[in-house]
């Protein structure tokens, strides 16, 4: 192991990096769904991310390791039935949110040659996961090292286009919020949660840190802190530059399509070339963590053994396993239904890792009400989101059955298969 460390804007990009990827995909799902309520949905998902921060932020400190959530649940809940199925359905929710960093991919790459034909876009996230997979077969020693500067580059794009755009905003498009489209926002806020996944990347990274128990605090809010702002900015700019019908027209891409206005077509070009990067390279990164993860669950569930299995490199099997069912719901579930499956497990795996902190706020030197009230207000995001699921898509609800009932089952076969006692 390396014994390098690394400073504060390192682990800051890394975290604003894997959390930024997924707005490109999230714009247009929350303005369909929260109309010009979108910002403060934004701001809403923002706001239960930053409570449970304050849970990341302790338990990093007190367990810092590459585990990061992982060691967090089973420090807490110990290695049974409970943080095992919490573990798998991460590793589920981890290549749903792969899918949904894809999907922008291919509608991004497809409206740079403004073609409405399907095939293209499938053909572009296929070869996307095709690429990021065999990159992840060569090597693994460059993957991250240029994070600062993709990082760079697209929120420069970004905040050229949220200067920029602050002189085309049409205030008679921004609407006050009325009570009755709240139901729409708080919707919209659960259903693009997803979006702000990646600062739980930042725990993976914690032993690697200069001085954690001072700097971990610090890039973990301030990592929330900026994206909140920047997602809620970005999405006022392109609220109050373009009519609503012409976003929803393109809200595959709806950033570029707001550029247009505002930066012209090389403008909507640029935004469409940081869309690509960004996507990509959250693709890349999480399809490096993802792999390597179901690697992990399956030897310390004694699934198998050993570094290879008939000549082949176990974290290449987990790589392969990975890719071929990103492959299939990045191809086959729409973007709205894909948003929905990963928030839902994100947020009932940041609920544990509240509920996980609350148990040891001694050893955490935590206030203990403080993630309580987060375990309360995930649970209570998650139940939300699968109301509004059930009434507009009650499929994805049993989807989200699927995930946790297969969890489940493949823990129950590894206690009963290993005539090991079945505990929570």
């Amino acid at each position: 192991m390396s014994s390098k460390k690394i400073g504060f804007w390192s682990v800051w990009a890394l975290g604003v990096g894997g959390i930024v990827g997924g707005l490109f995909p999230a714009l247009g799902v929350v303005i369909q769904i929260a109309d010009v309520g979108a910002p403060l949905a934004f701001a809403i998902a923002g706001i239960i991310a930053l409570i449970t921060t304050y849970a990341y932020a302790k338990l990093s400190v007190a367990h810092p390791c590459r585990g990061g959530t992982v060691t967090f649940l089973n420090q807490a809940f110990g290695s049974g039935l409970f943080s095992g199925t919490l573990n798998l359905l991460l590793w589920f929710s981890y290549v749903v949110m792969l899918s949904f960093y894809l999907q922008a991919f291919g509608s991004y790459g497809v409206s740079l040659f403004a073609s409405t034909q399907p095939i293209w876009k499938h053909l572009l996230i296929s070869l996307a996961i095709l690429g990021t997979t065999g990159l992840n077969l060569l090597t693994a020693n460059h993957i991250g090292k240029s994070q600062i500067w993709i990082v760079s580059f697209k929120l420069g794009i970004l905040i050229l286009f949220i200067t920029m755009g602050t002189s085309h905003i049409d205030i008679s498009r921004l609407e006050p919020v009325s009570v009755s489209s709240l139901q729409s926002i708080f919707a919209g806020a659960m259903v693009i949660f997803l979006s702000y996944e990646g600062f739980e990347l930042i725990a993976n990274a914690a032993e690697d840190l200069v001085n954690p128990k001072h700097t971990l605090p610090r890039v973990y809010y301030s990592v929330i802190g900026f994206v909140i702002l920047l997602y809620v900015l970005i999405a006022l700019v392109t609220l109050g530059a373009e009519p609503i019908e012409q976003i929803l027209a393109a809200k595959d891409y709806a950033l570029a399509e707001a550029a247009k206005p505002i930066m012209g077509q090389f403008g909507s070009v640029l935004i469409t070339i940081a869309a690509l990067f960004s996507t990509i390279s959250a693709s890349n990164a999480t399809l490096y963590g993802s792999a390597r993860f179901s690697t992990v669950i399956a030897k310390s569930r004694g699934f198998v053994s050993g570094s290879q299995i008939n000549g082949i490199d176990q974290s290449s099997i987990g790589l392969f396993i990975t890719s071929g069912i990103t492959l299939i719901i990045a191809n086959f579930f729409d973007i709205s239904r894909i948003s929905t499956m990963g928030s839902a497990g994100f947020l009932l795996i940041f609920a544990a890792v509240n509920l996980a902190n609350a148990r040891m706020y001694r050893y955490t030197k935590s206030k203990q009400w403080i993630s309580i009230l987060g375990t309360g207000i995930c649970l209570v995001a998650l139940g939300m989101l699968i109301w509004f699921a059930l009434q507009t898509d009650p499929q994805t609800v049993w989807v989200l059955v699927l995930m946790v009932g297969v969890a489940i089952c493949i823990e129950v076969i590894y206690y009963l298969s290993n005539k090991r006692q079945l505990h929570l």
